[in-house]
């Protein structure tokens, strides 16, 4: 087997939990993430031999997500959206904070899934994934400027369904 190709295959590995993430923003369902995170894998694998090596390979396993959802959609299966977060166990905190989390997590939940898809899913790969605008502009072939935009009404949207400012330090923004 080539060397390369088993490289890109560990770092998919290490790239699972990051690809489910992104799966739940898109269907708002675990199981149907779950489902999207296998098609993913599958069609990666299989178009191995397209992938640029010295790319961003989750910039290109969150492109073959996204496009793989949007078939599924415009398909006749379609996947589930849900409401509600699923919830996550909180470690290390007494029951008043546990139950403060929750209760903040699920708003926030809410709030992204109340957010336009588009603005959704600049968010998660922008100020969850820690892509640059230009990484997530080629993840999800659009242009850089429509990017921005689109994070820019998300953070507004999503601090007023929260009852905040958008205060976000311009240093933390992820830029470029």
């Amino acid at each position: 087997m080539n060397t390369e190709h088993e490289k890109i295959r560990q770092e998919m590995i290490l790239l699972l939990p990051r690809l489910r993430a992104f799966g739940w923003s898109l269907t708002r369902d675990a199981a149907a993430a779950d489902d999207l995170v296998q098609l993913t894998c599958e069609k990666a694998l299989r178009a191995l031999s397209s992938f640029e090596y010295g790319t961003r390979l989750d910039a290109w396993m969150f492109r073959i997500m996204r496009n793989s959802f949007l078939d599924e959609r415009r398909g006749p299966r379609h996947l589930a959206l849900a409401a509600d977060i699923s919830e996550r166990e909180i470690e290390d905190l007494n029951g008043a904070a546990r139950v403060e989390d929750r209760l903040e997590l699920r708003a926030v939940g809410r709030a992204m899934a109340a957010l336009d898809p588009g603005q959704r899913e600049v968010l998660m790969l922008v100020g969850v994934e820690g892509l640059r605008y230009r990484e997530a502009a080629e993840a999800l072939g659009l242009p850089i400027g429509t990017v921005m935009s689109r994070l820019a009404r998300a953070r507004r949207a999503l601090a007023a369904m929260l009852g905040r400012s958008d205060d976000t330090p311009k240093e933390v923004r992820h830029e470029g």
